[in-house]
């Protein structure tokens, strides 16, 4: 049976199955031939898996970052960005790294994150003189930091899938969403020092000022939603509902910058991408439901445990086998089916549980930018209108400083932890 929940799904694979498909049926060869249990259990698991009140968050933010991708927010934002960081060589990458930071905040899914900050500084990066390879490069990956910096979709999966506390994941996944960005920060500014790129605009507090009351409603948008979650006035369920209001508020009202049919329109794209999600939500639930009543996880934990590997080393190869899995995996599926099967193992060595989720989720995260099938790839392909191959080449740079921030967070647990003091 163990043999069949394994090579099935790779054999599925190959064959160019959906990844949602691939886990039905499994579980369905599963409970057929191995198992004792009626069908039935498979549909109960199935609606149980996406009956959890957490779940509701998923689609308002993903409908909240839409909003403010197509709203005016973005570019708003880089005009604030700009105006602080217009002095400094590099002036522009950083502007785009900066904006992806305080626009992770109010987004929930990496591709949107891709479309609406590349959209509006990718030919500004090019028309400045940075190359193909280096402004498509940075677009797509730090377009990841989406995953960490709550709101984070990621950690809302993980932490239905694991049982753990999404407000403490949230605030978990800041200092290393920010970690990350500051591997990035010494990247840009060792490539704007090699290649002699200029400066922009010298910084002025007038146009600062110009700036920040032009996009003080996109400014308050991630402290109003993330402040009122951290306080304790509301939960994270009910923070992506008043992310909607506020979004269709500012974007609607303030800006009047899209119109009631682009709104719907927008929710309808929301309600696409949830429905792609909740399947697998779905599905993976009952994967995962049989991996753990035939003992899997358990087994899989003891039997490290036995080796007397170091932690460190287990910890490597974990690293090493979710970024093999992020390179063809989304990253909701990975989340998803490698919860319940690692997270044994990772309390077996001491792990906070809290900790494994955000070094779970960032590894994921990078898998989104990583070939082949990294998501952002094809809709940075999309925008910018490059081919896959000059992607390929602009996100490896790019790949190796991730990594490399990945193993500081997740060896230096204080980096994920440290906030969860003051909650």
């Amino acid at each position: 049976m163990i043999a069949t929940m394994t090579f099935l799904p790779i054999a599925l694979m190959v064959l160019g199955f959906p990844f949602f498909l691939i886990l039905l049926a499994t579980a369905a060869v599963i409970l057929a031939f191995f198992g004792s249990m009626p069908a039935t259990a498979m549909h109960q698991v199935m609606f149980s898996s996406i009956d959890k009140f957490a779940l509701l968050a998923v689609p308002f933010f993903i409908f909240a970052g839409d909003l403010m991708g197509r709203g005016g927010v973005s570019r708003r934002l880089i005009r604030w960005v700009t105006s602080m960081l217009g002095g400094v060589r590099g002036a522009l990458p950083f502007t785009a790294l900066g904006t992806t930071v305080v626009f992770s905040a109010v987004s929930g899914s990496t591709a949107a994150t891709v479309a609406a900050v590349g959209g509006l500084t990718y030919d500004r990066m090019r028309e400045a003189g940075y190359s193909e390879r280096f402004s498509s490069g940075l677009l797509v990956s730090a377009a990841a930091m989406d995953n960490l910096i709550p709101p984070s979709v990621g950690f809302i999966l993980y932490g239905i899938s694991s049982d753990t506390s999404i407000v403490k994941l949230f605030a978990a996944g800041v200092l290393p969403g920010l970690v990350l960005a500051a591997f990035f920060a010494v990247y840009i500014w060792w490539y704007a020092r090699r290649t002699g790129e200029g400066r922009g605009m010298p910084f002025t507090v007038r146009e600062f000022l110009a700036a920040t009351r032009d996009g003080i409603w996109s400014i308050a948008a991630p402290v109003a939603v993330l402040g009122g979650i951290y306080t304790g006035i509301f939960s994270a369920t009910e923070a992506a509902g008043i992310a909607c209001i506020y979004a269709i508020v500012v974007v609607g009202f303030v800006y009047r910058e899209i119109t009631w049919k682009e709104i719907f329109e927008s929710a309808s794209r929301s309600m696409y991408l949830t429905a792609q999600i909740f399947v697998i939500v779905a599905v993976a639930g009952v994967y995962s439901w049989l991996l753990t009543i035939n003992g899997v996880p358990q087994a899989l934990a003891a039997t490290v445990t036995d080796l007397n590997v170091p932690p460190w080393a287990v910890l490597f190869a974990i690293t090493l086998l979710l970024l093999a899995v992020g390179c063809v995996l989304d990253t909701a599926s990975s989340i998803l089916v490698f919860t319940p099967l690692l997270l044994p193992v990772a309390l077996a060595l001491g792990m906070d549980p809290v900790h494994f989720g955000v070094v779970l989720v960032m590894n994921l995260s990078i898998g989104t930018f990583t070939p082949p099938f990294g998501i952002n790839l094809f809709v940075g392909q999309a925008v910018f209108k490059l081919p896959l191959k000059a992607l390929y080449a602009g996100v490896g740079p790019f790949i190796v400083v991730s990594v490399a921030a990945l193993l500081v967070v997740t060896y230096v647990p204080s980096i994920s932890l440290v906030i969860l003091k003051f909650l």
